[in-house]
């Protein structure tokens, strides 16, 4: 009886009425004596008009990587090469119809943190490809994602792709991430892959004496805690 009597009350009320009364019952105010429940009106002011939610990376519990496919000098089989780093910053803010904000959205990665197996590898890897004194992150800024229900799940793995614009060194372009969200309360675990071309971002092909070849394609995979902030 409860419920149809709120579910009634907000039809009639609409948004703006819903969010008056979320508010009074949070805070004891004249729709208290109803016994709606709190919890429910905090969740309904939560996906009221002009409410935001933003989620900030966890930097010790997230991991950014790429991965290069290369065929090494004396071996007769091709090998990843794949460099990670922590080194990990940004949030992600959406709006109550679960549009990102794309002024209040914004990831780094620093590039100087990144390490694989070799560390001829990786000084070349600074030094000439990605030239790091220069240019020392790779940022992202997300336009759009596709595919994530409104509002978001408590629990539960949902498949989306993530839109936005990589700039990698004095190059801009626009890209999108495969990715999957894991919801838990106040976090959000995702894990996205992209992909393109050193070409595209006018990035040198990596020469490194122990190596034969490299394929032109870099895989870039993350994989990111974010919590809820406010």
């Amino acid at each position: 009886m409860r419920t149809r009597a709120w579910q009634a009350a907000g039809a009639a009320l609409g948004a703006g009425g819903v969010m008056w009364l979320a508010v009074a019952v949070a805070s004891g105010g004249p729709a208290g004596p109803v016994g709606v429940d709190a919890g429910l009106a905090r969740a309904l002011y939560a996906q009221s008009p002009g409410a935001v939610l933003r989620y900030s990376v966890v930097a010790e519990r997230s991991e950014a990587r790429y991965r290069v496919r290369e065929q090494l000098a004396g071996v007769s089989f091709p090998n990843d090469a794949v460099g990670t780093t922590s080194v990990i910053e940004g949030r992600i803010t959406l709006d109550a119809q679960g549009r990102v904000v794309a002024d209040d959205s914004r990831f780094s990665v620093d590039l100087r943190g990144l390490k694989s197996d070799e560390a001829r590898r990786d000084n070349y890897i600074r030094r000439n490809t990605l030239e790091t004194d220069r240019y020392p992150t790779v940022v992202f800024v997300p336009t759009e994602v596709r595919g994530l229900p409104v509002p978001l799940p408590r629990t539960g793995t949902v498949p989306f792709e993530l839109v936005g614009d990589l700039t990698v060194r004095d190059t801009t372009r626009r890209i999108t991430w495969q990715a999957t969200a894991t919801f838990s309360d106040q976090e959000v675990g995702v894990q996205a892959k992209t992909a393109f071309r050193f070409g595209d971002f006018g990035l040198r092909t990596p020469r490194v004496s122990v190596v034969l070849s490299v394929e032109d394609d870099i895989r870039l995979e993350t994989d990111l805690l974010l919590r809820r902030s406010s």
